[in-house]
């Protein structure tokens, strides 16, 4: 960089001191620095001299250039910058620009700098020499020779120059924004230069830029910049003349205003600069480098099965950063998006990971690999949020009410994450960050006081503790059913709506719901199209002889079913009436004997399930009780309330009291006596187990017997009135059976013993079989009969598995 070009620089900066509200005695002090030395004292930040003898090169546009953007994490030690640079190099585009950030953490220091200059903390001066070898370090692991030297020489001077800024910002107790931008903006200076060594080491032409000479942008009042891309053109064309290079290292995050004021392009500025020098060069593609594989269909943290997408169209992936997915600043995508430039999202540290395409979809595409028929692309959430609702008769059809509310809003500099309105104007409810919604509701009854004395406005309320849930696909718009798919998925994991808004493009649906509900929603939600596992917790109470074989029968299938069918069925739960066995992330079903052993602890019920059901990360919970214990079966409702699941053979809850019964939605798989109270109030029949005369078999004298030993003494004095009644039937050719029946007509049921002629289908009933016959209007000269293994293990269980897999497949998984 030439003498005269920072010569010029000089000027400029001792421009930006004055304009701030640092005392004159430090800009005295700094110029006579100045004065004392012919080397610079600070990076160029724009060139306004001319050469008018050297010949003009003009600025080559189109697709001979590729823009790469690389991120602090990237660039944070010398072995991945030397790994940045063979990506450079290995990249065969005739042309290249490069947008390089801080390494990592140093943006954070930087700040960190002024802050404690300006709360007068002298540990400024240490902080600053930490950057200074965290820097050199770096150098001598890198460079050699003059590069090296050129390095050093530039790095100790700009830390002379901040230390001397820094003790100015210290005495005066402030510093402005421009001055902590320039300040800041030394991390992408230092990387920039370095990166560009260690690609010319390698032996390729490489030039780097400060970019504060090329971008041009101009403040708002909402702590953004606009580019002004006429300008910036007008000077990258400039710059290019007389810096000529088919491989540049330019500064990411930092630009000047158009009065040659340092800035910064505020959040994810590195990014949108690769965006913005994507633009000016009308590159073929940029590529952003980061440190995971692509975007994910949602937060790889909060849903471990989020896949990678290979690709999305500039509206998903704006609206997917904008409700908070880890992709790209919406701002990012402006630049690029007018000119079909596509961005690639790459890891650096996985390069056989094809990425993410962020592009304008073909007009013939139907799919894009990851799932063919689904419409929704991805999910995004918003946590911390809070919502307003302004409500009142008042508000309907008075024009300016609107306005008035978010005028209210504006004048506290709160941001709206989300509006909804029904069309009767009753109403408006909207989010604001849960930080701001004080001040909002403040504002908000400040300005409709009057409003509200009178009746006008019913009133403000603030529900505090919410999230946001958006769904993301550009093929919702002409997709019908999705909405519908959405809100079932979430009234099947219980989770209820607060609020909702889609807008006319179809592009986005978004649902506020409660923050402690928000990761459920969002397994619950992706799991129902198709982007993951239908994953479903399980607690078994009673691994008895039954629950232990429904236990082993999972072992054996779980592989099967979650390779095959996408169902993920894991254990988090097993309780007995004395012990249970819980765990975080599922339970080792070919061991879970000898873990219960090991790790069991003391049975609590309402632990239990609360433990199973409290796993956020699963959407939905099935408690499957194979006990015979009316007790557990008591706890039913107040799970079905809460949303969990029941899958049971305990005859005790449906044949239990009618209120309970009707309480309870949930299928049933009951194989034991009290089978006629269960038929009959399935026939439609409200009937306790007190209206079914049951004729006992048990002789009434026996009845009252105080012992085993007693009852089994006094017995076989009754075995003649039994064997008589046998007799008879044989006589007659029939068989005697004891038999439940339900009169649907009569509403009536009975258990008694019944004599039946040899070919009735009763009297082939051998073994632990059940048969049931239906006499029905079309059934009424053959009954329809239902006949199969009443008792045993392994049919208990295995109706309890069937009724697990139709869960599944009311859930979402393919039946």
């Amino acid at each position: 960089m030439s003498t005269q070009r920072s010569v010029h620089l000089e000027a400029r900066t001792f421009s930006l001191l004055q304009h701030s509200s640092i005392c004159k005695m430090s800009y005295a002090s700094l110029r006579g620095r100045r004065e004392s030395s012919n080397t610079h004292i600070l990076a160029s930040i724009t060139d306004v001299s001319t050469d008018k003898s050297m010949e003009k090169v003009h600025l080559p546009k189109g697709d001979t250039w590729s823009v790469h953007k690389f991120g602090g994490t990237c660039v944070g030690s010398s072995q991945r910058i030397k790994n940045v640079a063979e990506i450079i190099i290995n990249d065969d585009s005739e042309r290249k620009l490069v947008v390089v950030s801080a390494m990592s953490k140093v943006t954070d220091m930087m700040y960190d700098l002024i802050y404690k200059a300006q709360s007068r903390d002298e540990s400024y001066v240490s902080a600053l020499d930490a950057v200074l070898e965290k820097h050199r370090v770096t150098a001598l692991d890198l460079l050699d020779g003059d590069e090296l030297a050129s390095f050093l020489s530039r790095l100790h001077h700009d830390i002379n120059n901040l230390k001397a800024m820094l003790r100015a910002i210290y005495i005066a107790g402030h510093a402005t924004e421009s001055f902590s931008d320039f300040v800041v903006g030394h991390g992408e200076l230092w990387s920039a230069h370095m990166l560009s060594s260690v690609v010319r080491k390698n032996g390729m032409d490489c030039g780097w830029m400060d970019t504060r000479e090329v971008l041009i942008v101009n403040p708002t009042s909402s702590n953004q910049v606009d580019p002004d891309f006429l300008e910036s053109k007008r000077r990258l064309e400039k710059w290019f003349s007389q810096n000529a290079s088919k491989t540049i290292i330019a500064t990411g995050f930092i630009a000047s205003t158009p009065q040659n004021i340092p800035t910064t392009l505020k959040r994810d500025g590195s990014d949108f600069s690769a965006a913005i020098m994507g633009a000016l060069v009308r590159a073929c593609q940029v590529t952003i480098w980061t440190d995971v594989d692509g975007v994910y269909s949602a937060d790889p943290r909060k849903v471990s099965e989020a896949v990678i997408l290979r690709t999305l169209s500039y509206q998903e992936a704006w609206e997917m950063s904008y409700f908070g997915a880890n992709v790209l600043h919406p701002r990012t995508i402006i630049p690029v998006m007018q000119y079909d430039i596509p961005i690639v999202i790459r890891n650096i540290f996985n390069l056989s990971a094809p990425g993410t395409i962020i592009c304008r979809p073909a007009a013939n595409e139907h799919g894009d690999g990851e799932s063919l028929d689904s419409p929704v692309k991805g999910f995004a959430t918003i946590d911390n949020l809070a919502l307003v609702n302004v409500e009142g008769t008042g508000m309907a059809g008075v024009p300016g009410t609107a306005s008035a509310i978010f005028g209210a809003v504006k004048d506290v500099g709160a941001n709206v994450i989300m509006i909804s309105q029904a069309s009767s104007e009753h109403s408006v409810c909207f989010a604001v960050p849960e930080k701001e919604v004080k001040a909002v509701a403040e504002a908000l009854q400040s300005r409709f006081r009057q409003a509200l004395e009178a009746g006008r406005l019913s009133q403000v309320a603030v529900i505090p503790n919410c999230s946001i849930l958006a769904a993301v696909g550009q093929k919702m718009a002409s997709t019908p059913g999705v909405s519908a798919t959405l809100f079932n998925a979430l009234a099947k994991a219980n989770i209820n709506v607060r609020a909702i808004a889609q807008g006319c493009s179809e592009y986005n649906i978004t649902v506020v719901v409660k923050r402690e509900d928000c990761i459920r929603a969002l397994r619950a939600v992706h799991s129902r199209f198709y982007l993951s596992r239908t994953t479903i917790a399980m607690g078994i109470i009673g691994p008895g002889l039954i629950g232990g074989t429904l236990l082993d029968q999972l072992r054996d299938q779980a592989a099967v079913l979650k390779e095959e069918f996408n169902i993920d069925l894991r254990v988090m739960g097993i309780t007995g009436s004395r012990a249970m066995l819980l765990s975080e992330v599922g339970i080792d079903l070919s061991r879970w004997r000898e873990l219960q052993k090991e790790k069991g602890e003391v049975a609590d019920l309402d632990k239990f399930a609360q433990h199973v059901h409290g796993n956020h990360f699963i959407p939905n919970t099935v408690l499957v009780d194979c006990t015979a214990d009316s007790s557990v079966a008591s706890y039913y409702y107040d799970w079905l309330r809460k949303g969990m699941h029941v899958i049971t053979p305990n005859k005790k809850a449906n044949s239990g009291p009618l209120d309970q019964a009707h309480e309870l939605s949930v299928r049933w798989s009951q194989r034991q006596n009290r089978k006629v109270i269960i038929l009959a109030r399935e026939s439609g029949l409200k009937l306790e187990l007190s209206d079914i005369p049951v004729e006992s078999l048990v002789p009434e004298p026996l009845r009252v017997n105080a012992s085993a030993e007693e009852f089994m003494r006094q017995l076989p004095q009754f075995d003649q009135d039994l064997a008589k009644k046998r007799q008879d039937a044989e006589d007659a050719g029939d068989v005697l059976r004891y038999v439940g029946v339900v009169d649907v007509v009569n509403q009536k049921g009975v258990v008694e013993l019944r004599r039946y002629k040899k070919e009735h289908p009763f009297a082939q009933l051998s073994g632990s079989d059940n048969i049931i016959a239906f006499t029905t209007a079309r059934y009424k000269e053959q009954p329809l009969v239902v006949r199969g293994p009443g008792a045993g293990a392994q049919v208990t269980a295995g109706g309890i598995f069937s009724d697990i897999l139709r869960l599944a497949s009311y859930l979402g998984a393919p039946s």
